[in-house]
């Protein structure tokens, strides 16, 4: 990424699709020679084992973008004759075995872009020569498939403002029967500024050997010389945009740590061209890309502390035009709306444009979601499976909510982990050997942290049995879920003592807190409380004295070990904080035993520090940063972002243990609201619960992410957010930390499991060729053969296809009469006759 020698365009992967139409245009000087042989040399060495071209997801596995694409290189292959047999043989065998398989997955949900796609490859491998053999039983999907592209052709207009791409965009693609004049193509190529047509290499490579435009021809000659290994689905891409796209990767496969000193170059590089493009219009093309890139710089920019405003990415908000293209073409901006739900998790109070962002990427995302119950006569969408489980993961599971050992584990294991956002006709996907390495790095990493995990999940043990907190005997045996909860939310591999710090404390929490609960005396409670504020066990006995001498273990620890590193003694400091959070579990428990019913008021200032988020983060952050000051460690001091922190997690714990703490004669938050609102009934009080979470983490938010709101270092700041995801994933969607069984299978993925990064290709099925027969064209052919250079071809009716013989051509010219022709490299075309090669 920061290296001067690395070429952003090798981050992404090659479209075999368009290198193949490059690959079929003739040298305009030598009429029977690729003009870019190159693009042909690439088709011939490109080919995937199992016969393939073109997109497979991140292990491998043919999408269903492989099929044109493995059509469009027979064509080339076939048009210039090459020694490549072989090659197309192996393709052909692929597409006869897996056709069915991968059309039947669409079932009636065919994306937009492959009806019209699909059948045009069809019809031009029949025009080389080539005889496709299907299976039966694909008849009505294939009749299904040219059916929606004429409907598709009828409704649309060749450029429509509602579709993105417009037609024209598939200029090599549509059928002869759609005319378009040479004037309105070299109209739009004049617009593009670049030579292009909607910087998409195959539209241009076919507007080229329809118009011979010269400016096409540069477009195509520097497209060439910079990506000389195959070309990209779409010509020239942002650099900024890819290098966030690396960056984004090391991310979400937990890789981040260990290229820290690039990432910022890259971020500070993207965060400088922000401030100098802020006030440049958007442009025309690509609206789906520069939705995703911006959105993914917003958000990548906003976690790494750098202050970027809403309007970055919320552009496409206030333009009606774009709005609807991005609502008629779900499919096609679904990977750029899932960018734009994912950096709304980052939002700040007062900032309504996320608010509506949000709000309207969410509902585009769950109908891709229930894509199954929508009319697709009026709604085009379809996603593969791999990527609506992704938006489901999305929806369904808040951001505050999700551990980054979790998270690393599930994009290291998901099959389209290589994908960023769609493409005309092949997605954009980061390139096969730099997501293999990084997949290969990514899994030694996960399971070196594992090894490490699971060492110091055994000694935590030895200390909580040792110490007697296992035995108790009552309330809850949580030292492996304590152990998960601070290795999984913390990218912090480097320093085992921290975790074993916070993993300790927390274990004497649920223990304390649980004798308070449930166990213990109002006189014994009181004893208890004594000896803490004394920090002397005299009179302690039974349970009382086996958490006091595991606290007094563990503050011992903790002040020595600062001692020795800092030379400083907070030995007070944190036997006051633990009496502090002591005497609010003592003054809980003489509400619940004496039925005293607080206010609301009362019961928050209590209950923030009874949740003792505090008692976690605090020394921890004394480790993390030897400038921190120690004075924060006392109440009176405690930062805003502590503060914060402990409000939250109180009102997180409290929307899902009321009706378990009602039960119990417990105070608690949703019912003491309920208390002082009789109007106002249960779901109500959770909702005005929620509401005041709402406002409260996004406040939290900033203080975590933009510098100057706290005075903490960055690593104390982030153990605070740790903190925060760890109390939403308990108490998410219901109270999982009380529960024996909800984190089990979570605890053995983080810890024992080995992680999958998946299996071989798969290989091609064999095709029993007893049931096959050549595929008809649907496009109206009929059973009359035309002889042409040779070969023989299925000749449709010309109302819906036209070949591109010297012959055939000039037959529908006089039959169009047409007066003007335009002469090509030798072939004699009307100006609204595709051209097609025979």
């Amino acid at each position: 990424m920061s290296s001067s020698t690395c070429d952003p365009y090798s981050f992404i992967s090659p479209s075999a699709y368009d290198t193949a139409w490059l690959a079929m245009i003739p040298d305009p000087h030598q009429p029977l020679q690729p003009m870019f042989k190159s693009c042909l040399e690439w088709v011939l060495q490109n080919q995937k084992g199992v016969g393939f071209w073109g997109e497979c997801d991140a292990h491998g596995v043919p999408t269903i973008e492989c099929l044109p694409a493995t059509l469009a290189c027979i064509v080339a292959l076939k048009k210039w004759n090459t020694a490549s047999g072989s090659c197309i043989e192996k393709g052909l065998a692929f597409l006869h075995a897996n056709t069915e398989k991968v059309l039947k997955e669409i079932n009636h949900h065919c994306p937009r872009w492959f009806a019209i796609v699909f059948p045009a490859m069809v019809e031009l491998a029949h025009t080389v020569g080539v005889e496709l053999v299907f299976l039966h039983s694909l008849d009505g999907v294939m009749s299904e498939l040219f059916n929606k592209r004429q409907q598709i052709l009828e409704q649309e207009k060749v450029v429509d403002k509602c579709r993105n791409p417009p037609l024209l965009a598939y200029l090599e693609a549509l059928p002869a029967s759609y005319e378009i004049d040479q004037d309105e193509i070299n109209k739009y190529l004049k617009i593009s500024n670049d030579g292009s047509l909607f910087q998409s290499p195959s539209a241009t490579a076919s507007a080229f050997m329809i118009t011979g435009n010269k400016q096409c021809m540069a477009y195509l000659g520097s497209l060439v010389q910079r990506c000389d290994n195959g070309v990209p689905p779409t010509y020239p891409m942002d650099e900024d945009l890819m290098n966030l796209c690396m960056v984004n990767q090391l991310q979400r496969l937990g890789l981040a740590e260990h290229f820290v000193q690039e990432t910022e170059k890259v971020l500070a590089k993207v965060y400088r061209n922000y401030l100098n493009k802020k006030f440049q219009s958007k442009p025309r093309n690509s609206v789906a890309a520069q939705i995703f890139g911006d959105s993914l710089a917003f958000r990548l920019l906003r976690m790494h502390g750098y202050d970027v405003p809403s309007d970055s990415f919320c552009w496409f908000l206030h333009r009606k035009d774009i709005r609807d293209q991005i609502e008629n073409n779900h499919e096609y901006f679904s990977s750029s709306m899932l960018n734009v739900y994912r950096a709304t998790d980052l939002m700040f109070s007062a900032e309504h444009d996320l608010e509506e962002a949000r709000s309207f990427s969410k509902e585009l995302l769950e109908t891709i979601v229930s894509v199954g119950t929508r009319d697709q006569s009026t709604h085009d969408i379809v996603t593969s499976s791999n990527l609506r489980r992704v938006i489901e993961h999305e929806l369904s599971l808040p951001w505050f909510a999700r551990l980054d050992h979790m998270e690393y584990r599930m994009w290291i294991e998901e099959k389209d982990s290589n994908f960023l956002w769609m493409g005309k006709a092949s997605s954009h996907r980061l390139s096969y050997p730099y997501n293999d390495e990084l997949l290969g790095l990514a899994k030694q990493n996960f399971e070196f942290r594992q090894s490490i995990y699971k060492n110091e999940l055994e000694e935590l043990k030895r200390w909580s049995k040792d110490m007697g907190l296992s035995d108790m005997g009552f309330g809850r045996e949580k030292t492996t879920y304590c152990y998960f909860a601070v290795a999984a939310s913390s990218s912090l591999p480097h320093d085992s003592s921290i975790r074993m710090m916070v993993a300790k404390s927390a274990i004497v929490i649920t223990v304390a807190d649980d004798f308070y609960d449930m166990e213990g005396f109002l006189i014994e409670l009181q004893v208890l409380t004594n000896a803490v504020r004394r920090w002397d066990a005299k009179g302690l006995s039974g349970h009382g004295k086996v958490i006091f001498d595991a606290l007094d273990n563990l503050v011992t620890e903790i002040a020595a070990k600062y001692f020795q590193e800092e030379g400083s003694d907070v030995t007070s400091k944190l036997r006051d904080m633990w009496y502090e959070t002591f005497l609010s579990w003592f003054t809980e428990s003489m509400w619940s035993k004496t039925g005293c019913i607080p206010s609301v008021d009362e019961y928050l200032e209590t209950g923030m520090t009874s949740i003792a988020a505090h008692t976690l983060v605090l020394p921890a952050s004394c480790f993390l940063d030897p400038s921190f000051p120690n004075s924060k460690l006392r109440a009176p001091q405690y930062a805003n972002i502590t503060n914060l922190l402990m409000i939250i997690a109180r009102l997180l714990n409290d929307t899902q243990s009321y009706q378990k703490e009602k039960e119990q004669g417990k105070a608690n938050f949703v019912s003491l609201y309920l208390k002082e609102n009789p109007e106002a009934d249960i779901e109500e009080s959770i909702a005005y619960v929620r509401d005041i979470l709402d406002k409260k983490k996004k406040e939290f938010l900033k203080q975590v992410l933009i510098d100057g709101f706290s005075d903490f270092s960055k690593p104390c700041k982030y153990l605070h957010l740790s903190c925060l995801k760890v109390f939403h994933m308990f108490f998410n969607s219901a109270n999982r930390y009380d529960s024996n069984i909800a984190m089990l299978q979570d605890i053995n993925e983080a810890i024992y499991i080995p992680v999958e990064v998946g299996g071989k290709e798969k290989q091609p099925l064999k095709p029993d060729l007893k049931s096959l027969k050549p595929v008809p064209l649907y496009s109206g052919a009929t059973s009359e053969k035309l002889k042409i250079n040779s070969q023989y071809f299925n000749r449709p009716s010309s109302k819906l296809w036209r070949m591109g013989s010297s012959a055939t051509v000039q037959h529908e010219v006089s039959r169009l009469q047409l007066a003007s022709r335009v002469r090509f490299w030798g072939v004699s075309t009307p100006q609204k006759v595709r051209f097609c090669f025979i």
